[in-house]
């Protein structure tokens, strides 16, 4: 959490303030006023802690939409570089390091066992849009893809998106597939559904209006859709594999920016470049190669929850992953090169282009269904978008290893069967797109499992204290030769102040035994801080701080701090 004070080591602490921080401002200023003394130092741990979701108590019914130009998004971000700079922890994680569930973000793969049949559902809740004709009520008004809005026979609004013409399965597949691995990654997805459609099966609604590229808004012509079926991938039966998009539940508000606020929702107090979840794109983006980060693919929607109105953020468009595009298969350098680099710019005017790229000698084996998606060169640290989002540069070890761990989290098992959800009809495609992301799985972990101290789950039960290396159980890294130092501490809630119980131990691994003499009363907190000997990499030589208290006549985990 950012130095804000008394309270810089609270996670989630301004989250849960709310009015009463607006209301505790005023007491201090009428004490103030009056010439006496405030007390401003706040406990660490409260309670509550660790907090399971991040408070939205107000209500947000005055959030107007707004539209966040595409032109002006992607230049601020390639040049500009906007949102706080600063090296700072993720403001909206936990006591114990983790993201609570809110309307951004809800905790599944990892956090819970999640099923083959649950992640191959994703978000889904129906089966897709109901047969019979399908009116058509205005034009696809975003995006490269050719496609168009619908309202099935049940009134439901669906968005059609359709294959590029000559790249069967592509565009399709990819949305169907990522929709899923985001959607079991936490984040909110839109429900997608892959069907045929025949054209015949469409009318034009009366009201049903389109901008062609003169500009002059006018109602749309039976020569319109011929025009989108014109660039779409035909079957040979004639019909068009689609990719039904149902629309989210709510008020549409447009997108949301990777940095900063949205100054009109009052829930919305987190800068955006300061949200683990949006930093833990650089992770998850670069497994999937979700090289289109921009506010134009991210939509926000005013819902009515427990009684009051909430703004929930979508993930809306993940789609621009793999190895394909909208149309086509990637460019060579997407996910190496931001869309504008000078100094790379520069040393290839100087070299008359001899200077190679990374990206100019991937031996790339692409399919058609798949585009150029790779495994065995693939670095995730090196990894890019086409513009630098805020949040993705933001992004620290402890973020890139919270990240991580979802990703390892996702078995070979459970990836081949969200990948057979593309029904793509090539299957060695299918299988490619399955090894890659594998690989690419794996190299995370490598990466990212080494760059930080990666021990979890601490648990403390009798004195006995439990954890795991995660790099060591995932068979990516050697344990440490030396085994670990754990050295103990009481610990002062009020005061933040740390005592010394006795020297530091060495054990070859978990469990470790607490010192004799530990305060096990209610309310007493022990920390244990834990660093590996002699270990293969140095970074898991910096401690992770683990506290506890105990509670009811247990040990219970409310602290975990990898990089205070």
């Amino acid at each position: 959490m950012a130095d804000k004070g008394p309270d810089r080591d609270r996670g989630c602490m301004h989250l849960r303030a709310g009015g009463f921080l607006i209301a505790l401002s005023i007491a201090v200023g009428a004490l103030l006023l009056s010439g006496t003394r405030v007390d401003t130092v706040a406990p660490k741990f409260y309670d509550d802690d660790p907090i399971a979701r991040e408070p939205e108590t107000r209500d947000a019914s005055g959030v107007q939409p707004w539209d966040i130009p595409l032109a002006f998004d992607l230049g601020l971000n390639l040049f500009a570089h906007p949102g706080d700079q600063s090296d700072t922890r993720a403001q909206n994680v936990n006591t114990i390091d983790e993201v609570p569930d809110s309307s951004w973000f809800t905790n599944r793969i990892l956090a819970r066992t999640v099923s083959i049949d649950e992640a191959v559902r994703g978000p889904n809740t129906i089966d897709g849009p109901a047969p019979g004709k399908w009116t058509v009520i205005t034009a696809k008004t975003a995006g490269a893809a050719p496609g168009f809005t619908i309202r099935d026979r049940d009134g439901v609004v669906w968005f059609v998106s359709f294959d590029g013409a000559g790249h069967r399965d592509a565009a399709t597949g990819a949305i169907a597939v990522a929709t899923r691995l985001f959607w079991a990654l936490g984040y909110y997805q839109v429900e997608a559904y892959l069907t045929t459609l025949a054209v015949e099966n469409l009318e034009l609604g009366e009201s049903a209006q389109v901008t062609p590229p003169s500009g002059r808004r006018r109602q749309m012509r039976v020569s319109d859709l011929e025009d989108v079926a014109a660039r779409a991938d035909r079957e040979a039966d004639g019909r068009y594999r689609i990719l039904a998009s149902r629309a989210v539940p709510g008020k549409p508000l447009g997108g949301f920016r990777y940095h900063g606020t949205r100054p009109d929702d009052p829930n919305d107090v987190v800068p955006h470049e300061h949200r683990r979840e949006l930093r833990a794109l650089k992770v998850f983006g670069a497994w999937t190669n979700l090289v289109d980060m921009k506010a134009g693919n991210t939509l926000d929607s005013l819902i009515q929850e427990n009684g009051r109105s909430v703004v929930r953020h979508y993930l809306q468009d993940v789609g621009s992953t793999f190895g394909t595009g909208a149309l086509a298969p990637r460019e060579w350098d997407e996910g190496y090169e931001y869309l504008f680099e000078g100094n790379k710019v520069w040393k290839r005017f100087y070299t008359l282009n001899f200077s190679l790229s990374p990206w100019q000698t991937v031996p790339y084996e692409e399919y058609a269904a798949i585009g150029r998606f790779e495994g065995d060169e693939f670095k995730p640290e090196e990894w890019k978008s086409r513009v630098p989002a805020a949040a993705v540069l933001r992004a620290r070890a402890d973020d890139n290893f919270w990240a991580a761990r979802r990703v390892m989290a996702f078995s070979d098992e459970l990836i081949r069967a969200i990948v057979k959800t593309g029904q793509y009809h090539d299957s060695a495609a299918e299988r490619h797109l399955a090894e890659v992301l594998i690989k690419r799985r794996d190299a995370i972990g490598r990466a990212y499992f080494t760059a930080i101290n990666p021990l979890v789950d601490f648990t403390l039960d009798g004195g006995a204290l439990r954890f795991e290396n995660a790099a060591v159980k995932a068979a990516l890294a050697p344990a440490p030769s030396g085994g670990y130092r754990v050295a103990w501490f009481s610990f002062d809630n009020a005061t933040g102040q740390t005592q010394p119980l006795g020297a530091p131990q060495t054990a070859a691994g978990s469990p470790v035994q607490a010192p004799p003499g530990v305060v096990s009363s209610n309310g007493a907190f022990i920390q244990a801080q834990i660093a590996a000997v002699d270990p293969p990499h140095p970074a898991w030589a910096a401690p992770v701080h683990v506290t506890f208290r105990r509670v009811s006549g247990a040990w219970k985990l409310v602290g975990v701090e990898r990089v205070p």
